[in-house]
């Protein structure tokens, strides 16, 4: 059994995660600004990362920390650039407790560091860090530094995964943030207009549970001493356009969209297909859910929830 705590619990990612682990018989501990609107199975403290001390991270004994914890929409952040500093200062004290307690850490980063690139694949030394397209890619190049600089400095154990467009279950808090998938499945299902920033757009989504099953490998790597100081790309691998998730989403629900085509917002990346090789090779790494059964598996999630 396992001892992990999951900075950003109540997210989506984390909720997934830590209710994953506690199936498998780990002990899972949260940390987040706000209460999880969806579980109360995940012991959560509520503490704003921003201000923390490294002595307020945890109680008792971690044998990993999984740090989500993150303001994570592009545009949000373009609009509100003080929560992308945010981000930043919420390192500062978990990297000093896992420092002071020989803890390793997997800091969830983003497919935003690498820019706007034309690559077809992207590999995981592609990133360039001179260029950050937006304030959000901004925190994530910085909390990757830092998490390296921890690594070089301090010996700290750690892996960083860049995750990309993740949609699927615990993804439509509507009054926190609302990504673009559980959007258009919402306005298509009311028959209500959507407007697509971005016709041409070439992104990776990636249906959660394969993100969580990436993240297990990870942790189960890292804690073993089997895997360490390596990042990885955690995506489904293949580009799908935002016409794709409008005409699937359309399909699955049985309606005619309502769309309206505009350019791409500030900060917007128009092209990313991750290069997984990396995460197949050294961690098992098998992503199984494609865009056309994870669309319709997360409607279907919806109806159950009542939300459609």
């Amino acid at each position: 059994m396992l001892r992990v705590l999951i900075t950003g619990s109540s997210g989506q990612i984390g909720t997934n995660l830590g209710l994953a682990l506690q199936k498998r018989g780990d002990q899972v501990s949260g940390i987040d600004i706000r209460p999880n609107t969806w579980t109360d199975a995940i012991p959560t403290r509520i503490l704003d990362l921003s201000k923390a001390q490294p002595e307020d991270i945890a109680n008792g004994p971690v044998d990993v920390v999984v740090h989500l914890a993150a303001y994570a929409k592009v545009f949000e952040l373009v609009e509100h650039p003080d929560r992308a500093f945010d981000n930043i200062r919420m390192m500062y004290p978990v990297l000093e407790y896992c420092r002071q307690r020989e803890v390793p850490i997997i800091f969830g980063s983003s497919r935003e560091v690498y820019g706007d690139i034309q690559h077809h694949i992207t590999e995981e030394t592609a990133a360039d860090f001179v260029v950050a397209e937006s304030p959000y890619s901004a925190s994530k190049i910085a909390g990757e530094a830092m998490v390296y600089s921890y690594g070089e400095c301090y010996s700290l154990p750690y892996l960083v995964y860049r995750f990309s467009n993740v949609y699927g279950r615990f993804d439509n808090d509507l009054e926190r943030m609302e990504r673009v998938i559980p959007l258009f499945i919402r306005k298509i299902a009311s028959n209500e207009p959507i407007v697509v920033f971005g016709r041409d757009k070439v992104l990776d989504f990636t249906f959660v549970d394969d993100t969580v099953a990436g993240l297990m490998l990870g942790i189960d790597a890292l804690v073993g001493g089997r895997v360490k100081n390596t990042t990885f790309n955690l995506s489904y691998g293949q580009g799908s356009t935002l016409v794709d998730v409008v005409n699937i989403v359309s399909l699955a629900l049985g309606c005619k969209p309502q769309a309206k085509y505009e350019p791409a917002r500030p900060g917007e990346i128009m092209r990313y297909v991750g290069d997984i090789s990396k995460a197949r090779q050294l961690l098992g790494y098998q992503p199984r859910v494609p865009l056309s059964e994870g669309l319709p598996r997360t409607i279907d999630w919806w109806k159950e929830c009542g939300k459609l």
